[in-house]
């Protein structure tokens, strides 16, 4: 069965991984590709990843780069469409919500390839996200959706998805967090003695909805600059939002917050693992630090994953600066008690994904 795996943001590299590693053990039933459509093009977002994860270096690269939703999309289609006709997959994966889920998979929905959507199901039910679009879309043309908690299932089966289509698998990403977490912890004590750390909150924000708008991204700034009188503050900056910072003319030197380049997988699981607290905008650091237990404010109106609200150590905050810095008080006061992983947040995710693709083989 030949298999081509679609990425191109940095959230997919952590799902791709270990499907990949899981089916190369049935080297006789499959035969992997891997196309990065190069849809995060910056090599600290990207070559890194593919360097820690154990990636293999990918076999086309569509150097797609940055543009609008549109035009990216329509670029991936485009030149997506003489690949894929070239190599014909059995299958191709498809991962997350990006803009190039949806456009790999548009594309070999009309040229009869199977699609398997891996992270299916998940809904903010937020129709201003570009990512609530990918996924509403993709789910529609999916031939197999692998989802990671009972409430895709559940958001699918509303939508009108046969059942037959639907597999509870588990978090893919737990995989790869596991497997990666001894080696992040070796590489905390140097971290701990280069950021003289001991109590610190972690701070990630890239969602256009938080960054292009500078009245909102001041919010959050001048947040920061308050709580880094009480707390250290590590904030590694997206190359978006170090843009949106520069073509504002924030003042960002009026506090103690460290900004600091974006940080590889492994050094920055080794920061979040041992944080006080974590802000963030991003879907995958919810989950992660569900996983870790680990408190989590997310810079939202809303969440696609409520798992990590209702069983994990998630809760939604205003985008306000009085608003967050009461929320990070708050947070840090009342501690952090103990939550299990949600269900099927093993680290096995990936053998029961080859285990269903074993038996449609």
């Amino acid at each position: 069965m030949k298999i081509m795996h679609v990425v191109g943001a940095r959230p997919n590299f952590m799902k791709v991984a270990p499907i990949m590693l899981e089916m190369a053990r049935f080297k006789s039933e499959f035969s992997q590709s891997l196309v990065h459509t190069g849809q995060h093009y910056d090599s600290l977002m990207s070559q890194v990843f593919f360097n820690e994860l154990g990636l293999p270096v990918p076999d086309i690269n569509l150097e797609v780069g940055s543009g609008s939703q549109a035009w990216q999309t329509a670029q991936i289609m485009l030149r997506f469409e003489s690949i894929v006709s070239e190599y014909r997959p059995n299958w191709i994966f498809v991962f997350g919500d990006v803009n190039s889920t949806l456009a790999c998979s548009l594309v070999c929905s009309k040229l009869g390839i199977s699609i398997a959507h891996v992270e299916a199901g998940l809904r903010s039910y937020d129709r201003t996200m570009p990512e609530e679009i990918n996924r509403m879309l993709t789910v529609q043309i999916a031939d197999l959706l692998f989802t990671p908690s009972k409430d895709a299932d559940q958001n699918l089966i509303r939508e009108g998805i046969p059942p037959t289509k639907i597999h509870f698998v588990g978090n893919v990403m737990i995989d790869t967090l596991e497997r990666l977490l001894p080696l992040a912890d070796v590489k905390y004590p140097a971290l701990q003695i280069r950021f003289d750390l001991d109590k610190y909150i972690l701070v990630t924000l890239h969602r256009p909805s938080n960054v292009d708008d500078p009245e909102i991204l001041q919010e959050f700034i001048t947040a920061l600059q308050e709580i880094s009188s009480e707390i250290p503050v590590l904030f590694p900056i997206h190359p978006r939002t170090k843009q949106r910072i520069s073509e504002f003319g924030l003042d960002t030197s009026k506090s103690a917050v460290k900004f600091l380049e974006p940080f590889g997988y492994l050094d920055f699981l080794a920061l979040q693992s041992h944080a006080t607290l974590v802000l963030t905008d991003s879907g995958g650091i919810q989950e992660e630090t569900t996983y870790l237990n680990i408190p989590c404010l997310t810079a939202r109106e809303n969440t696609e994953r409520p798992i990590t609200i209702s069983l994990g150590t998630n809760r939604l905050v205003d985008r306000k600066s009085p608003a967050i810095v009461r929320a990070i008080r708050d947070r840090i006061s009342e501690g952090i008690g103990s939550h299990p992983p949600p269900p099927l947040w093993d680290g096995k995710t990936a053998q029961r994904i080859i285990e269903v693709m074993r038996k449609v083989g």
